[in-house]
């Protein structure tokens, strides 16, 4: 039996949310493939989520134009498992296949229905930060006075550079 982690992003909100998935729920994705739509309610997610990526238990990743879950190694010059220095650079890397297996450790998705767990509807964000707003125009604006600080600090460092050389020069010209 396979024991997965999940990791579902949300595009909308650009927050990502991590769930274990354990047996009897795991073999639900297991034969599934990078690309797939799966329906999130069969592992007690109430969204619908598109299969991304993945890795194994090792950190082999997993490449959608593999097909199978098998492990090869690969002349690659970009994409997942490789990232290349230098422009047109090729590498040889193991990667996997662009099906889930029981060996696949992680399963990276993004969410295509619904949201994520635990989070709050749109419409109830869109409600608590109005209040924050008016609050922000009641109150006048202000520039931060830290942007004009360093400007400062540099004239008073050529200041002060400059008068002890032209002191000490006439110290000892007297």
């Amino acid at each position: 039996m396979a024991n997965f982690q999940l990791i579902l992003s949300d595009p909308k909100t650009r927050r990502s949310f991590k769930t274990d998935v354990n047996p009897p729920a795991s073999q639900v994705l297991v034969g599934h493939r990078i690309g797939d739509i799966i329906d999130g309610s069969m592992i007690s997610l109430n969204v619908k989520f598109k299969i991304t990526g993945g890795s194994d238990k090792s950190g082999v990743p997993l490449r959608s134009d593999l097909q199978g879950s098998v492990k090869r190694r690969v002349v690659l010059n970009e994409g997942p498992g490789f990232r290349p220095m230098d422009r047109g650079a090729r590498k040889r890397k193991l990667i996997r296949g662009n099906s889930i297996s029981e060996d696949v450790y992680q399963v990276n998705a993004v969410i295509v229905e619904g949201q994520l767990p635990g989070q709050k509807t749109e419409e109830a964000e869109v409600q608590q930060a109005k209040p924050a707003e008016s609050e922000a125009k009641a109150q006048p604006s202000e520039k931060p006075k830290a942007e004009t600080k360093p400007k400062q600090a540099k004239a008073q460092r050529k200041v002060t550079k400059e008068e002890p050389q032209k002191e000490g020069a006439q110290v000892a010209k007297v």
